[in-house]
C-alpha cells in the first residue's frame, strides 16, 4: 500500500483496495484456527498503539481496538480529553506529540475537521512521527469506514460480476454523513457506477462533493427527494442516520421531517431481490428493525468486517503485510 498514514479516501487508488481486500480475506481465513490465530497475534506483540478518541464512539472504538489485538498489538486509550493536560490549556498538538513518544501507531477520532492531517504533519516533522489513521474526523472524513463499506459492496456482489455498473442509493444526512462522502469517493475507482443521492433538500450533499463527482471520469449520480423511485431501482442502498450532533450550527435543520425516507420493512418487496442494505450504524428510526431477518439485510457483516480491514490497514501501516 505504501502510506505513511490513513488519513482520508482520496489516497486510494483501485490496486491499493484490491490489495487490502485481498489482505482481509487472508487475515479472516487465519482467524478461523487457534495455529492462524496465534500466528495473527505474534506479528506486533512488541509494539504499542493509541486510541485517541475525542468523540464519542464505541463501535469504531472497538473494532479498531480488536484488530489490534488480532495482531498482538497492546493498546492505550484516551476517550475523555478533559482528564488529560489538554484541560489545564495544552494544545492538542503537544498532547499527541508527547503521546507518539510512547506508542508506535495512533489512532484518532475528533470532532474536528482536518485534525488527523495537521497531526499527521506536525509529526512527520519530528523524531517521533508515528503512522496516524483516521478514525472519523468532523463531518468531513471517515476513510476506514468507506473502507469497510465497499470492502462489504465487493463480497456481496462477488458472483453478480462484482461492483462494476451497480447502483447504490444513499439516504439521510448525506450534506454531515462523513461515510458518504468517503464511501463516493471510493466507488468513483469503479466503472459505470450510478450513485444516487436521496434525500430531503437540506440534507443533500455538499457542493464540494458534487464538483468532486462530476469530474469523475467513471461514475454518474443523480440527486433526488423521490425515496420510492430510489430503492427500487439500487442494487445497494446505503441509509444513514441524521447527525443532529451538528444542529447546533443550523438549528433549522431539528425542524426538518425525515420521516418519508426511513426504510421499513413495508418497502421490502419494492426492492430488488438481489438487493444488499447497508447502515454505518447506530441506527434510529430510518432503518426498520423488522428488516433485519431479510435476507438482503447486509449491515450485520458489515460491522463485522470493519474488524478484518482495520486489521489489514494496521497490517500494512506497521510493515507485516507480506508476510500474512
Amino acid at each position: 500500500m505504501g502510506f505513511a498514514h490513513v488519513l482520508n479516501s482520496g489516497q486510494f487508488q483501485l490496486p491499493d483496495l484490491q490489495q487490502l481486500f485481498k489482505l482481509s480475506d487472508k487475515i479472516r481465513a487465519y482467524n478461523d484456527t487457534k495455529d492462524g490465530l496465534m500466528f495473527l497475534q505474534g506479528l506486533l506483540p512488541h509494539k504499542r498503539a493509541m486510541l485517541f478518541f475525542s468523540q464519542p464512539s464505541t463501535r469504531t472504538f472497538l473494532s479498531f481496538q480488536s484488530a489490534c489485538h488480532i495482531l498482538g498489538m497492546h493498546t492505550s486509550e484516551i476517550r475523555d480529553p478533559s482528564t488529560s493536560s489538554e484541560k489545564k490549556g495544552e494544545t492538542i498538538e503537544d498532547s499527541l506529540r508527547t503521546f507518539s513518544s510512547y506508542v508506535d501507531l495512533i489512532i484518532m477520532r475528533s470532532p474536528t475537521p482536518g485534525l488527523c492531517e495537521r497531526i499527521a504533519a506536525m509529526l512527520d516533522n519530528t523524531k517521533s512521527a508515528v503512522p496516524i489513521i483516521n478514525a472519523g474526523s468532523g463531518p468531513d472524513e471517515h476513510p476506514t469506514q468507506a473502507l469497510l463499506d465497499l470492502y462489504t459492496l465487493e463480497r456481496s456482489f462477488k458472483e453478480q460480476g462484482g461492483l462494476a455498473g451497480k447502483t447504490i442509493c444513499m439516504v439521510g444526512d448525506l450534506k454531515r454523513g462523513r461515510t458518504v462522502r468517503s464511501l463516493s469517493l471510493l466507488l468513483t475507482h469503479y466503472k459505470d457506477v450510478t450513485i444516487i443521492f436521496c434525500s430531503p433538500p437540506e440534507f443533500k450533499i455538499a457542493s464540494d462533493l458534487r464538483t468532486r463527482l462530476e469530474k469523475a471520469k467513471h461514475i454518474s449520480f443523480i440527486e433526488t427527494t423521490n425515496f420510492q423511485d430510489s430503492i427500487a431501482a439500487a442494487d445497494a442502498i446505503y441509509m444513514t442516520r441524521i447527525q443532529d450532533e451538528y444542529d447546533a450550527l443550523d438549528p433549522s435543520l431539528q425542524q426538518i421531517d425525515t420521516t418519508k425516507f426511513n426504510l421499513t420493512a413495508a418497502h421490502l418487496p419494492q426492492l430488488k431481490t438481489t438487493c444488499k442494505i447497508l447502515h454505518p450504524m447506530p441506527r434510529r428510526k430510518e432503518l426498520d428493525t423488522k428488516i433485519d431477518a431479510d435476507p438482503r439485510a447486509t449491515y450485520w457483516q458489515q460491522q463485522r468486517n470493519g474488524m478484518w480491514i482495520r486489521t489489514a490497514i494496521i497490517a500494512n501501516l506497521m510493515g507485516v503485510a507480506d508476510v500474512i
